[in-house]
């Protein structure tokens, strides 16, 4: 299992860019959450199976058709033993 926080700087805000990552995560049955910043980034945490966090990791570099993503900031955590994916703030 693996568990990361990625922070998406750019054009994220306002796009779909958490409706979108909410719902891919889900389909790959990922815990976690995705959440709205107050300074305009998204944060989202992602926790699973190794391949399929590092999918989420890789879809969250571009995000929706919408978005612009400028930096990506990856931090890896321990898993915490979550399997529910939620959207927040």
């Amino acid at each position: 299992m693996k568990r990361v926080r990625v922070i998406a700087s750019g054009r994220v805000q306002g796009v779909f860019y958490r409706a979108t990552c909410a719902r891919l995560a889900r389909r790959l049955g990922l815990g976690g959450s995705v959440r709205n910043l107050a300074d305009g980034r998204v944060e989202a945490v992602f926790e699973g199976p190794e391949r399929l966090v590092d999918e989420m990791v890789d879809w969250s570099r571009s995000g929706p058709d919408l978005a612009l993503v400028e930096r990506l900031e990856v931090l890896a955590e321990e898993p915490v033993g979550d399997t529910e994916f939620r959207v927040t703030g």
